[in-house]
């Protein structure tokens, strides 16, 4: 993981960097499978219990069992913490599904998209990329400190601490914050 995302550091600065084979990244001490697909393997990580359980909440998880490809920026339980616990049962219950869709597919974008990919997309843009997501939120992506950063529309930053999660259907990036659409506090 970190020999992927040290070489996607290295092509948004213009370093050549020689490629190296590694094993699939693994996520709360849990092993990810590249041939489990994304809701598969979310289920077997210990730190992303909450966003298996609003996924199930929201009727997404045939979608993220599907063919895709996906790559989804997910959210650990301790990200999910920094909303209120009357807040985040709110958006539980069945009748704010809507609005849990919503915000989870601000976390969804239909392709694949590795670190190398993003940082290339960052650098090309000239330090910063807007990625469009399923659920129509436009996510900034940045590199800061040599950590790929990314910025929902109102302004909430969350950085990517496990990278290239390669999964049958697609990529998994784990991130330390919830993004939300415009408009909602959280």
């Amino acid at each position: 993981m970190k020999t992927k995302f040290i070489a996607a550091v290295a092509a948004a600065a213009g370093i050549a960097t020689v490629a190296v084979a590694q094993e699939n990244p693994t996520v709360g001490g849990a092993p990810m499978m590249a041939d489990m697909t994304i809701a598969e393997n979310a289920s077997n990580a210990p730190n992303l219990t909450t966003l298996v359980s609003a996924v199930k909440a929201a009727g997404l998880a045939e979608t993220l069992m599907g063919e895709g490809p996906y790559t989804v920026f997910a959210p650990t339980n301790d990200a999910f913490g920094m909303i209120s616990e009357a807040s985040l049962n709110q958006l539980l219950m069945d009748e704010n599904r809507g609005q849990l869709q919503q915000i989870l597919t601000c976390h969804v974008v239909a392709t694949e998209a590795f670190s190398t990919d993003i940082a290339g997309m960052i650098s090309d843009d000239g330090g910063m990329h807007v990625v469009p997501t399923v659920g129509g939120c436009g996510l900034e992506a940045y590199m800061e400190g040599g950590e790929l950063k990314l910025k929902d529309e109102n302004g909430r930053v969350a950085t990517v601490t496990v990278a290239d999660v390669d999964q049958s259907n697609g990529v998994v990036h784990v991130i330390d914050r919830v993004l939300l659409p415009a408009g909602q506090a959280g």
